[in-house]
């Protein structure tokens, strides 16, 4: 009679897949709360006692760690030395495992969870087992996923056993089960213990998505999620209408996002290309998408939209007016959800906006040979910490209006420029290999809405004099920066000549 072992945390399904093993000529090993599940459905199994010869101890910490269980799983049968041992010592060949492991994530995952609680969930019998099986693949079924028990059963239906290929196919996946799980218990345990910079990082994603193309459709493409997912992220959102995301919607909206989560009072960000293209604010969402419109009535079109308010009839109305890809906010009125639905292609998404101040987790970027991990920019800063360096100094309202141009900045790509006043930003300049280039696009884009209200923000701070003679040429008359140039004092001579006011915050934003 053929043998499977089976230890599971995770009993969904089980029972039924259990029972069309028993009926295919297979005997049950099971242990603890699997085996009552097991025996309460009428199934008959073997104690894992029966099997070792010696008790569960030290709180079932210790239970298959043995030789008759991981002999039967590693004999090779087609070794007549290895099949002699097993004789010798009694021992009975194990043909199928079905393990999956102490809820770790799950565990780790409740709020002020203690590390007692974490370390007792770190399952070592279990991995052993599913590792053990998984080696000898060429002879022993491993089965760590449920989505995996339609399958096997099927093909040991029909042929008696699965085949070489399945076999294989499954310990690729019990080996990536192990390896994330141990993933998850070292991240933990070195956040535990304070360590920044491991010699080893470890991380793990779970496949979400497979896409239809990546940046070009000549590009193949997949979405994995963090194992540990933030709510405040595109992956979580809850899609409402409209066709799937596509990669380079996804980046968008999470620029969006990111961008969003900057703005307390009723804000509209406009996303192009990973740009925004404009950000309004106001005293009701209506008047925000209005100034975030206004801004660029032109690189709007096709945009990734991020309110931060419920969107009401009012605001839907005016959004329904132009092709908007995704508008991603708390929740829609049902008259705008309506209003905007009417349009098969856009997507409508919804976000907690509650959870946009969670903590963030390390971001990585890709490069050719290895990856590069950093932490958000999520600094929070305050404008009366800032220094005035000019002979004119910041009224309370330009500080109030530096401080939402600083914030614009943060997330337009290097070299970056933005023009705002109070209401909303009127010209952005990024991307540029050299500064005074993208104050010359943002100087264009704001044209003749410049005024004594207008306040320039800068990424990084000024490598010479141009930049701010520019912008003293063209109107503006307050700037802020991070400041810390060898040639700081061009750049202050030039604000004092034009009578800029020009504030340095000691802190730069580039977004590479």
């Amino acid at each position: 009679m053929k043998r499977a072992l089976v230890s599971v945390s995770d009993k969904t399904n089980l029972v039924p897949f259990v029972k069309g093993l028993v009926e295919n000529g297979f005997e049950i090993v099971s242990t603890g709360g699997t085996k009552r599940v097991l025996d309460e459905a009428g199934i008959d199994t073997i104690g894992i006692e029966d099997v070792t010869h010696f008790p569960e101890i030290l709180d079932g910490r210790v239970k298959t760690l043995n030789p008759y269980v991981h002999g039967g799983l590693l004999a090779r049968r087609d070794l007549p030395e290895h099949m002699a041992t097993l004789e010798k010592l009694a021992i009975t060949p194990i043909d199928l495992v079905c393990v999956n492991l102490y809820p770790f994530k799950e565990t780790i995952e409740k709020p002020d969870v203690k590390l007692a609680d974490a370390i007792e969930n770190i399952d070592i019998g279990g991995p052993s087992m599913v590792r053990s099986a998984a080696k000898n693949y060429r002879d022993v079924t491993i089965v760590v996923d449920q989505n995996d028990y339609d399958e096997v059963l099927s093909q040991i239906k029909a042929e008696g056993t699965t085949t070489l290929d399945t076999r294989a196919k499954l310990a690729a996946k019990a080996f990536r089960h192990t390896a994330a799980y141990d993933a998850l218990i070292s991240q933990y345990l070195t956040q535990q213990n304070g360590l920044e910079d491991p010699e080893k990082l470890t991380l793990t994603w779970d496949l979400k998505e497979t896409m239809r193309y990546g940046e070009n459709s000549h590009q193949q493409a997949w979405l994995y999620e963090d194992a540990l997912p933030k709510s405040f992220s595109v992956l979580q959102a809850k899609q409402l209408h409209g066709k799937k995301l596509s990669y380079n919607n996804i980046k968008d909206a999470d620029e969006a996002l990111r961008c969003i989560r900057e703005f307390d009072e009723p804000t509209v960000v406009a996303m192009k290309h990973m740009n925004p293209c404009g950000i309004g604010r106001g005293r009701t969402l209506e008047q925000a998408w209005e100034r975030a419109y206004e801004a660029d009535p032109v690189s709007i079109f096709g945009g990734v939209i991020a309110l931060n308010r419920q969107v009401d009839l009012a605001t839907a109305e005016k959004m329904h007016k132009i092709f908007l890809e995704i508008v991603i906010a708390p929740g829609f009125d049902d008259d705008a959800y309506t209003v905007l639905a009417k349009k098969k292609n856009i997507r409508l998404l919804t976000i907690d906006f509650s959870k946009k101040d969670e903590p963030t987790k390390h971001e990585v970027v890709s490069v050719m040979g290895g990856m590069l991990m950093q932490d958000q920019d999520t600094l929070s800063e305050d404008y009366h910490d800032w220094q005035c360096i000019t002979d004119n100094k910041p009224t309370e309202e330009q500080l109030r209006t530096m401080m939402f141009a600083w914030k614009a900045v943060k997330h337009a790509k290097s070299n970056a420029i933005v023009l705002v006043n109070d209401e909303r930003t009127l010209g952005v300049g990024e991307g540029q290999p050299n500064r005074i280039d993208s104050l010359r696009i943002a100087v264009s884009h704001a044209g003749d809405d410049i005024d004594d209200r207008t306040v320039m923000a800068s990424d990084a701070f000024f490598p010479f004099g141009d930049c701010v003679e520019y912008a003293g040429k063209h109107g503006i008359k307050a700037v802020v920066q991070p400041g810390g140039s060898i040639r700081d004092d061009e750049s202050i001579k030039m604000a004092n000549k034009y009578g800029i006011v020009m504030v340095t915050t000691g802190i730069r934003h580039f977004r590479h």
